[in-house]
């Protein structure tokens, strides 16, 4: 996917605190928040979540066959009413551009497919003499979202070619940097062809784009071709704030953390700290305990999985600002490489990272049970034996390998995360 996405993206996502209702005021006042507090430390992606066309959302919840906001030719344009500044048929352009001056980079979801509405009005096709009706295939239709339907790529890849290619030409002329794609990473492998036409659209738009693909889990066999036609694809379905999630996410990682490599990243999905789902009320917040949240973005950093937090970001108390702005932590995603877990049980895992300009090497302990356990690896049998002394990265202790050994007591649920050094 050409050089974008060489390290894991970092950034801010709508979902999990807006779900399909977020506006434009919100949007800002995110990225502000990233400009202000986050962006020294990577994070610079700002993705408005799905339905940004839609006026009625209000919720994580769809209002089924809603009237959607489109142009002539049956492409989705933001609702002004939530969007104010897409106003006169500009769309993105003006808050990209704000947010691009920020520093920062912007982002937009899209589901797979073409509008039913643009179907239903059988619009043009722009770039073709194709119509929506003739792209539309009414027999792929999405299972939670009856926005759209799939295109026929195989029955009519021509008009489906076209399609994509005016939407992400659109999104070139919007500033759009980051194109978040549903309904599509786990649909193997009816969406195969769709998958590599969306791919090829957001190569030739003439902006580089990073292209993730949502949800998952998606198949683990079909890792090289999403390898070849994906920046990110997603391992699981929606990630939320459960401790069984995040403890099921150790097989994946074990299993994807082979094929993280520059420009292509398996997903773990998006980080949900802080305050979550605040379209059904403002206190909300995650359910995960603090040293979950460590577990959590201890594991997605040693995995390499792109970051993405999903919190209303302007709420961020002292501990969530803590855990997204630890540098030492957050330079294990781009200074590491060939991460792997040593092992795991039922009980507990370790993982290994080797430094890319040879300096040390990370390693990760994870108590996955419910009372304190110390963990401990004899550095010989991993061979570590040459490194001599360790930093224990979220707490900045010094740790000693006297004996040969690397040891910590963890709480439960929690991780500790070393950096070795010769």
């Amino acid at each position: 996917m050409g050089k974008v996405a060489m390290v894991p993206p970092m950034g801010w996502n709508s979902w999990d605190c807006y779900g399909a209702a977020v506006n434009e005021e919100q949007v800002r006042a995110n990225a502000a928040y990233m400009e202000k507090y986050l962006k020294e430390y990577g994070w610079e992606y700002v993705c408005v979540d799905i339905e940004w066309y839609q006026p009625t959302a209000d919720s994580h919840e769809y209002h089924a066959f809603a009237k959607l906001c489109m142009d002539e030719y049956g492409r989705l344009i933001p609702a002004e009413n939530r969007f104010p500044s897409a106003a006169g048929g500009v769309g993105f352009k003006k808050l990209a551009d704000d947010i691009h001056a920020m520093g920062l980079k912007f982002g937009i979801h899209i589901m797979r497919g073409i509008p039913r509405q643009a179907a239903e009005q059988n619009l043009p096709v722009l770039g073709s003499d194709q119509t929506a009706a003739q792209v539309a295939n009414a027999h792929s239709i999405c299972a939670w979202n009856p926005d759209m339907y799939g295109c026929r790529c195989e029955d009519n890849e021509e008009g489906a070619r076209a399609y994509y290619n005016s939407i992400f030409r659109l999104y070139a002329e919007w500033g759009v940097d980051y194109v978040k794609c549903d309904d599509i990473a786990r649909e193997y492998p009816q969406c195969r062809r769709e998958i590599e036409l969306i791919s090829e659209a957001a190569r030739s738009c003439g902006r580089d784009i990073v292209l993730s693909l949502s949800p998952g889990p998606a198949p683990l066999e079909q890792a090289e071709h999403l390898k070849k036609y994906a920046n990110l694809w997603r391992i699981t379905d929606d990630f939320w704030d459960e401790w069984d999630l995040l403890k099921a996410m150790f097989e994946r990682a074990e299993k994807w953390c082979i094929h993280a490599g520059p420009g292509h990243w398996p997903d773990a999905d998006m980080l949900p700290v802080g305050a979550l789902k605040q379209d059904y009320g403002a206190a909300n917040w995650t359910k995960f305990t603090k040293d979950e949240q460590y577990t959590m973005m201890t594991l997605w950093c040693m995995m390499r999985s792109p970051l993405i937090v999903g919190a209303e970001l302007t709420k961020n108390d002292d501990f969530t600002l803590g855990l997204l702005t630890n540098k030492e932590v957050l330079d294990i995603e781009k200074e590491s490489f060939c991460a792997h877990p040593l092992y795991r049980t039922d009980e507990e895992c370790v993982w290994i990272a080797p430094r890319k300009d040879g300096t040390g090497v990370y390693a990760a302990f994870f108590n996955l049970a419910d009372a304190a356990r110390t963990i401990a690896i004899a550095l010989a049998d991993w061979e570590l034996d040459e490194y001599t002394s360790a930093k224990e990265l979220w707490s900045g202790d010094t740790v000693s390998l006297d004996g040969g050994k690397l040891s910590r007591c963890v709480n439960p649920h929690c991780a500790a995360v070393f950096f070795l050094v010769r």
